[in-house]
């Protein structure tokens, strides 16, 4: 006997990243579309623990199960055209950015890149191309990458019911801050929110279509990003939400207007605490502050800079919470204090 939740088509992606999270999504069964007398349904999959009804709709015993074959490991696929040396450096992780599959490879198989990327081409057939990367560089945290096997790098990845089209050899798009982003969707609601390092809207856009805020305004300084920002407000329906401003969040962005701030980057994002907090109503706000900070000064580091910044414009800090993000590097965590600041 196995169960689903049959669930409308337009909350197929919600819900089954609900069912990833709260782990109670049975990945050994296909996500099945079912024709029934009251329309078009999907079927997904879940396991005995996931309760009788989720968000709303009742969990069904399934019919027709169709079960997943699952991919053979990368090195299968390369038994035989690699060496046991080889073998063993193998990467057993990827990415897959809508219909793009980013590896990294070591540079001891360089000479064996193409045969990896076919390799990984035939265990993704809906996947068009195969991106090397090799890290992060310069002041705009660009990618570093290069095309081994397809036809572009452009691609329009779709996550909590979002479209975000992106160029993956120009611009960064973190699976690991997949929560936080869900988070940001529920806030906001009817409040002005001042997004300072936007990006191509990875906190703006899910927050403009779920959360319902009366205005973001979404800053940002590289011209690459700012132009899919752009597309992306279009490519969702937020253009009456979103506001588009590119510059330095230094500089650009506004006094005394916003209700909540994301400060999404991480890097030198305490250099820009004082001219986030300015960009609060006098009467105050939340402050969402990222920060990369040795493990051993998570739980202080990040509070006192706050706290510095907002002493210094006389103003007082609320610290709400201290979450982490992920692991950044070794000994090194990504952290978000959400903080709320007042006279």
């Amino acid at each position: 006997m196995y169960r689903a939740i049959r669930i409308p088509p337009e909350k197929g992606e919600e819900i089954r990243e609900k069912a990833i999270v709260g782990k109670f999504l049975d990945t050994t069964r296909k996500i099945r579309k079912v024709q029934t007398k009251k329309g078009a349904f999907l079927e997904i999959p879940v396991t005995w623990d996931a309760g009788e009804t989720i968000e709303g709709f009742p969990v069904i015993e399934q019919e027709d199960i169709e079960f997943l074959k699952p991919p053979q490991p990368l090195k299968e696929y390369l038994k035989g055209s690699l060496s046991e040396t080889e073998l063993a450096l193998v990467p057993s992780g990827w990415h897959v950015l809508g219909d793009i599959i980013i590896v990294r490879i070591p540079d001891e198989l360089d000479k064996k890149k193409n045969l990896i990327a076919r390799a990984l081409l035939s265990m993704y057939p809906k996947c068009r191309s195969i991106v090397r990367d090799f890290g992060i560089e310069g002041q705009f945290r660009q990618p570093k990458r290069e095309l081994l096997l397809g036809s572009g790098t452009e691609t329009i990845h779709k996550e909590h019911g979002c479209l975000f089209k992106q160029d993956v050899t120009k611009v960064m798009y973190s699976r690991g801050n997949l929560e936080e982003r869900k988070r940001m969707s529920r806030l906001g609601k009817g409040e002005v929110v001042v997004d300072m390092f936007a990006g191509i809207g990875y906190f703006s856009i899910p927050m403009a279509a779920h959360g319902k805020p009366e205005k973001i305004i979404s800053i940002e300084i590289n011209p690459e990003s700012f132009a899919y920002l752009k597309e992306n407000i279009r490519l969702n329906h937020v253009e009456d939400i979103v506001t588009p401003v590119l510059g330095d969040c230094s500089q650009s962005a506004p006094e005394g207007e916003a209700d909540r701030v994301i400060m999404g980057y991480v890097g030198t994002t305490h250099h820009y605490l004082k001219p986030a907090i300015k960009a609060l109503k006098k009467s105050g706000g939340i402050l969402h502050y990222h920060e990369t900070v040795p493990e051993s000064l998570a739980k202080t580091r990040p509070e006192e800079r706050i706290k510095k910044a907002a002493g210094s414009l006389g103003k007082k800090v609320e610290v709400l919470e201290t979450r982490r993000i992920k692991k950044y590097s070794p000994g090194v965590l990504h952290v978000v204090v959400d903080a709320r600041i007042f006279e």
